[in-house]
């Protein structure tokens, strides 16, 4: 039994290689395709201030990719958007793409939209199309379901290490926040895949961070109290917006002049004078980031006053852009304005002589972190990206201590991780027919602390219907359980169900368990 288990890992372990190295070429050639379109906006945009006739340039530009894009999100819907929640949905069994329309859709798509500069994001794209790879490669190598599923994570993985350089970020927002499955095959997959798609995209862009904001003062303990006011401050805008988010979406479906598949016609017309008269804070965001420190200079009430205004025009116009349902994601936007947060509350601090100017960078840091784990609510992800991206593991505490609190703040306020509740609204609204197929599949549930299965017998469980509990993992050890076997906190479970029964099954055990399983 240990050999065939030890042989299985394996193989995968090879074949995620395989996936992440074809990860990190598409990837790398989606992040070439977009430097190079968004340079080309940027000069025409330059060119506009000189002679006026660039405008037409810029109209008709625009009314091509708004058509375009539009036309490859009307034909593969699930192209829209950031394709998380579709590899949510992938992963649950309540959605089934075909890998390569939606791959190379989201490939064109992606650079069209987010290179004009709009207020959106490559990672999300990024992890649907590593994650589509992962799907083919599973096909090809005619994997069994589960195993397709952990190709398919490694592949998401590997799709967002390769957007920014941070395999173990990519690693952990898979387990964290996607997949939500700590079995050994599965962060072994999503780890390997991760390190291959990084190698091949280092070795195609060179070893550098994708943010490499260095600060080199350690913020002092009796300056931590501004650590609790920045994290309630991001935590409370963190749930803002998703607010705005789901609201704008409510106010796109009652928009009946166009049709829906030309909303980004709106965000695209708004981006022309955006672009024109403050092109720097145009575009996913990182430009602005690294330049808010050398902004701040010689510090006055002004650059607070400007630096507020550049937070709610990133605020709204990022929600308007990823709402109107081209192919995008919302990662970078939000790092952003967790960014433009630390640098504004860090400048207005210093020009009341509250906090030395040199300890602002430190804040910018700090930020990026907790704007991330309360709009996604992945605070290890947010802590390990952060590290990665900025190239320093140089105070990893003030990182987690922004993090948490603004995690805590948006869950006191209600809020859910947003991939959930964009997964929930789509699975609702989407046409899921789930019927028998006859042929076999599992689902591997963790089994935590306040779970009502805790400390049941097998057989005192009802149990849904069509599902056998195989195998019970518990601590290092593979137990075939019985009907006096008890379940303990901690243990997974893993569950055989019919492949076309899956989401039903799952969504079964959630109610059964009495703990939400979805964070």
């Amino acid at each position: 039994m240990k050999k065939t288990l030890t042989a299985i890992y394996w193989k995968l372990i090879f074949q995620s290689i395989i996936v992440g190295a074809l990860v990190g070429a598409v990837v790398g050639a989606f992040r070439w395709g977009l430097e190079y379109v968004t340079n080309c906006w940027q000069k025409v945009f330059s060119n506009a201030h000189e002679n006026a006739v660039w405008f037409v340039v810029i109209v008709i530009g625009f009314i091509l990719i708004s058509v375009i894009s539009g036309l490859l999100v009307k034909r593969h819907p699930h192209v829209g958007g950031s394709g998380i929640p579709e590899v949510k949905l992938e992963l649950a069994g309540k959605l089934s793409l075909n890998w390569w329309p939606t791959l190379w859709r989201k490939f064109i798509g992606g650079i069209l939209t987010i290179g004009s500069g709009l207020f959106l994001g490559p990672e999300g794209p990024s992890l649907q199309m590593g994650a589509m790879v992962g799907k083919g490669v599973a096909q090809g190598f005619k994997q069994s379901k589960t195993n397709a599923r952990v190709l398919l994570a490694s592949g998401g993985a590997s799709g967002l290490a390769a957007a920014f350089g941070a395999p173990l970020a990519g690693s952990m927002f898979i387990l964290e926040a996607v997949f939500r499955d700590f079995a050994p095959r599965v962060w072994m997959t999503a780890l390997a895949g991760a390190i291959s798609a990084n190698f091949v995209v280092s070795n195609m862009f060179g070893q550098h961070e994708a943010l490499p904001l260095h600060y080199g003062h350690m913020l002092p303990l009796n300056l931590y109290w501004h650590l609790v006011i920045l994290g309630l401050l991001i935590g409370l805008l963190g749930h803002l917006y998703k607010v705005g988010l789901f609201s704008i979406k409510k106010i796109y479906a009652k928009i009946t002049f166009l049709p829906s598949w030309l909303y980004s016609l709106i965000p695209l017309a708004i981006l022309i004078p955006i672009a024109y008269y403050m092109p720097a804070i145009t575009g996913s965001g990182s430009r602005l980031i690294m330049a808010l420190n050398k902004m701040i200079g010689p510090l006055g009430w002004t650059v607070v006053g400007m630096l507020g205004i550049y937070y709610l025009i990133r605020l709204v116009f990022s929600i308007v852009s990823y709402d109107s349902g081209v192919p995008s994601g919302v990662f970078l936007p939000v790092l952003t304005l967790g960014a433009v947060i630390g640098a504004t509350y860090g400048a207005f601090m210093a020009q009341l002589g509250l906090l030395p100017e040199r300890y602002i960078i430190n804040l910018i840091i700090f930020s990026l972190a907790g704007a991330f784990a309360s709009v996604i609510h992945a605070p290890f992800t947010a802590i390990l990206l952060i590290a990665e991206m900025v190239g320093s593991i140089f105070q990893l505490m003030p990182l987690a201590v922004v993090a948490f609190i603004a995690l805590l703040v948006d869950d006191f306020m209600g809020g859910h991780p947003i991939y959930d509740q964009l997964a929930n609204l789509m699975e609702k609204s989407g046409d899921y027919h789930e019927e028998r197929t006859g042929r076999q599949d599992q689902i591997t549930l963790p089994v935590y602390e306040d779970s009502k299965l805790v400390g049941k017998k097998i057989a005192e469980i009802k149990w849904p219907e069509n599902t056998l509990v195989r195998m019970i993992r518990r601590n290092s050890e593979d137990l075939i359980p019985v009907g006096k076997t008890i379940i303990q906190a901690g243990d997974m479970l893993v569950i055989e169900v019919d492949e076309g029964e899956r989401g039903k099954i799952y969504n079964a055990m959630k109610k059964l368990q009495g703990v939400e399983l979805d964070g």
